[in-house]
């Protein structure tokens, strides 16, 4: 469920939080394009609402909402509900008060059984990588164009171990794919061929790994039949490829513009000036040796973002081994107590709420409209929390080697009433990379409608080739279209001061809401057939329309508080500016 954005103005952001624009670069890019902060104009600040009687309507609304939707999804995952015997073949022995626990999503699954492996490997990653770096790397670190980045050696050969343990000799085939990419952008360097070349192989890798499944040895030779029978722990190397995918093109892309600088991008002759902003980082390209055959392998096999990301362009990757930060042990040890708290949040729900269990076994039978619908939810919950928590888990990672990525997950799922602001902040790093990759080198809005298309055609596909992705890449493009426009229309400078406009949005708001869910229902959790039975129960009898009609007004009242969780972060950001 990831990336796209409100793309107003040409790659532009701005959903009312951050200020940013487009991290792109291309040679059709301006350098409004590129990464840099608008020139703000007065914030008009609005009254707080908090302890108006309105609000508090709301605050009792919301509370007994959030309450009988828990006690909901509870009650019907208890052994003397009906459908229980039909999905309970999927639970396990738990650990909690006796219960089972519902480990039934194969890809939380796969993280959540190898907790203690992960934690070793990455203590034991940590140990390694920081004992090198003091004893082996110089410092003050490499600062001419032809002194090696030493880390590098490090980071390929423990990923290569790593992986192989992992992959087995999938790991043969994996290096074979980066070899093969690697000699294109070396062969065309700067020519427009290389962005094209770039894309159709890699385009075409995806979809035949998808096709065959990760290949066979014994395909190419009969007689290399035995390299079959190594596959490694996690046996298919092609799920964790498509992350792969994103950091190849990055380096293609990133050396292609190395010969095509934008306007905002800095040519540096030495390393004493470091670029010490993300910004800096991501632009500025790298000196033409940087882009060699370890780096480029050290960079795309990174062991602690390689299997899940968060995506870090390659310029911002040798940046930081160029210009390394202090690590800073206080944010990064509280950041791994958060990461403690969110994985035992996921354990208290995944034994109480068996929502994926249900939607699996399509065990919905003599559910009311209402119940059907949080199964919905809760399983669009599930998502949201399986993936803070494997984002989490190796960002932190990363964190403790010493590299700044991004936070993939920067709202909670219900708080973002708007669809495009909801991209944004859902695996923030791949909407970044989106907006540099592709949107801006479309032509950002300049070409909006088909620009959104492709792109969402393309988030679609890069998750996985079928047609229920497809459908959910079509059907948020669809969502996307009427709040672009009517954010064009009717805007707060021209609607701001009347009475009903607040009430107005709420009501798009919550309109966004539950198209967004029913969106999301359909790609990652109940499918085309599952949204069917839920439509005809929710709109086909007086009781479904009943229960629409009652959780619309509990959504418009929870609309209405993110409005002023916007409005109280604009007041406390100009109180910080004119603090300081």
């Amino acid at each position: 469920m990831y990336a796209l954005n409100n793309l107003k103005g040409k790659g532009k952001e701005d959903d009312g939080d951050h200020i940013y624009t487009a991290l792109g670069t291309s040679e059709q890019s301006s350098s409004s394009d590129i990464l840099t902060t608008k020139v703000k104009e007065p914030t008009k600040l609005k009254p707080p609402l908090w302890n108006t009687l309105e609000f508090y309507i709301y605050y009792v609304i919301i509370s007994f909402s959030l309450a009988y939707a828990f006690y909901m999804a509870y009650d019907i995952s208890k052994e003397t509900n009906p459908n229980y015997m039909r999905y309970s073949r999927r639970l396990e022995p738990g650990w909690l008060f006796g219960r089972k626990v519902d480990n039934s999503d194969a890809q939380f699954a796969s993280f959540r059984d190898h907790y203690g492996a992960l934690f070793m490997a990455s203590i034991a990653y940590l140990i390694l990588s920081h004992l090198y770096r003091i004893f082996l790397v110089p410092n003050p670190p490499a600062k001419l164009p032809s002194q090696p980045l030493r880390r590098t050696y490090f980071f390929l050969t423990f990923s290569l171990i790593f992986l192989y343990v992992l992959f087995g000799n999938g790991l043969i085939k994996i290096l074979i794919i980066l070899s093969f990419n690697f000699l294109i952008p070396i062969t065309l360097k700067g020519s427009k061929l290389n962005p094209i070349v770039t894309w159709l192989f890699n385009l075409a890798v995806l979809f035949i790994n998808e096709n065959y499944d990760g290949y066979k040895f014994e395909w190419f030779n009969e007689n290399l039949a035995f390299l079959d029978s190594n596959v490694g722990l996690l046996t298919r190397w092609t799920i964790t490829f498509n992350i792969c995918t994103l950091r190849i093109i990055s380096f293609n892309m990133d050396y292609y513009w190395l010969f095509h600088p934008s306007p905002d991008s800095t040519e540096k002759n030495d390393r004493d000036q470091a670029p010490l902003t993300e910004k800096d980082r991501i632009i500025t390209p790298c000196f033409k040796e940087d882009y060699n055959y370890i780096n480029y392998l050290s960079y795309v096999l990174y062991t602690p973002l390689y299997l899940a990301g968060p995506i870090i362009t390659f310029n911002n990757f040798i940046s930081q081994l160029r210009y390394p930060k202090e690590f800073d042990i206080k944010s990064t040890f509280i950041y791994g107590v958060r990461l403690l708290g969110v994985m035992l949040l996921m354990e208290v729900m995944l034994h109480f709420i068996y929502v994926v269990a249900m939607s699996k076994s399509r065990a919905w039978d003599d559910l009311s409209p209402l119940e059907l619908g949080m199964i919905g939810v809760f399983n669009l919950e599930y998502i949201w929390l399986k993936l803070l928590i494997i984002w989490r888990f190796f960002r932190f990672w990363a964190m403790a080697d010493g590299f700044e990525v991004q936070e993939n997950m920067l709202r909670c799922m219900l708080n973002n009433y708007s669809t495009t602001g909801f991209w944004r902040s859902w695996h923030r790093s791949f909407y970044r990379w989106i907006i540099r990759y592709i949107y801006i080198p479309l032509g950002g809005s300049k070409y909006l409608i088909y620009n959104m298309l492709i792109v969402f055609t393309f988030v679609a596909l890069w998750h996985d080739i079928s047609l229920k992705l497809l459908a959910w890449g079509w059907l948020i493009w669809i969502f996307i279209l009427p709040e672009t426009i009517a954010t064009k229309i009717f805007t707060e400078k021209k609607f701001g001061d009347r009475p009903y406009y607040r009430h107005v949005c709420a009501i798009g708001g919550a309109l966004n809401l539950v198209f967004m869910w029913a969106a999301n229902l359909v790609g990652f959790a109940i499918g085309l057939d599952g949204m069917k039975v839920v439509l005809s129960n929710l709109f086909g009898t007086l009781h479904g329309l009943i229960q629409f009609s009652l959780s619309f007004i509990s959504i418009y009242c929870a609309v209405q508080v993110m409005f002023e969780i916007r409005e109280e972060e604009k007041r406390r950001n100009i109180n910080q500016e004119i603090r300081y």
